[in-house]
């Protein structure tokens, strides 16, 4: 047998269980739900095996006008699920930024204890640490009776069951995801550029905006694919910290499945969630690929 062989048949012991493992669990149920979504509901829950296209109309505007007909409310959650993941995005962004920075100057026996804080949350469950904010946002909760006693507010405020309660539970949640990956891009930043840049006359904004930002940005890319996707379908946040007063697109999935046993319906809603989490990742990909072709163009200019 040849090296080369010997390599690939490695290779493949190595990767076969992994590879195997993904098409039973991972391949074989989305395509289950893909196939599901274009078949028509049973009158009791299930399936019909008849192809049925409306599932996608009852949310994008072409429902058979003989059993239901379009909602626009589907289009609200949807679009609000989105603006939630990307406000989720951009305050994880604003927290974590500033922090990697602070972290990544500190002593090497430090930065492993700050790190080490980072990834504390993970040891706690997540349903605990959740109902903790509700305590903390509650009418009754720490935040009001703060407020009251200090007599800046004449009546509780209403902060949780809301957007705003939602975006802070899931930063909480997806705050060691976004930090991870801006923090290796902001640890590998090459310092000698930086300071060149300010020696050469420069200010700190303009050596921010043309060096620190596009050496940093793979990492913040990377953080915000990683907390966007999951921010987009989480349905416990919002289920706790938003109850009945704010609907969000995992939630209407777990309704769909549980409560009206409506499984095209709920399959449809998954696979456009799945969509947009599929072009999220093929822009990535394609930035990133983009990005050493045009770094060496500009080497050779």
């Amino acid at each position: 047998m040849s090296i080369a062989s010997r390599r690939r048949f490695e290779l493949s012991l190595l990767l076969g269980p992994v590879s195997v493992f993904l098409a039973l669990f991972f391949l074989v149920p989305l395509a289950i739900m893909m196939v599901t979504s274009f078949l028509a509901p049973g009158l009791y829950g299930g399936v019909e095996w008849s192809f049925y296209p409306h599932n996608f109309g009852r949310i994008l505007g072409f429902a058979d006008p003989a059993f239901e007909e379009f909602d626009p409310i589907y289009i609200a959650i949807f679009l609000r699920s989105l603006k939630i993941a990307a406000f989720t995005v951009l305050t994880a962004l604003i927290v974590c930024y500033p922090a990697a920075f602070c972290i990544a100057s500190l002593p090497a026996r430090w930065k492993n204890f700050c790190l080490f804080l980072i990834t504390l949350p993970f040891f706690t469950s997540l349903i605990v640490r959740l109902f903790v904010w509700v305590l903390i946002l509650r009418q009754t909760g720490l935040v009001n009776e703060a407020l009251l006693s200090s007599g800046l507010i004449a009546r509780p405020l209403d902060l949780i069951y809301t957007d705003g309660a939602i975006i802070l539970g899931m930063v909480y949640v997806y705050i060691p995801f976004m930090f991870m990956p801006v923090y290796a891009s902001v640890e590998k930043l090459d310092w000698t550029l930086v300071r060149a840049s300010l020696d050469l006359g420069a200010g700190p904004i303009r050596t921010f905006l043309r060096i620190i930002l596009p050496l940093t940005a793979p990492g913040i890319a990377g953080g915000a694919i990683i907390v966007f996707i999951p921010a987009l379908g989480n349905f416990v946040v919002p289920a706790i910290l938003g109850g009945a007063k704010v609907m969000m697109l995992g939630n209407l999935i777990e309704q769909q499945f549980l409560s009206a046993r409506n499984w095209p319906f709920g399959s449809a809603l998954a696979m456009m969630v799945m969509s947009v989490m599929l072009v999220l990742l093929m822009v990535y990909v394609f930035a990133s690929s983009r990005r050493p072709a045009a770094a060496i163009q500009g080497g050779k200019a």
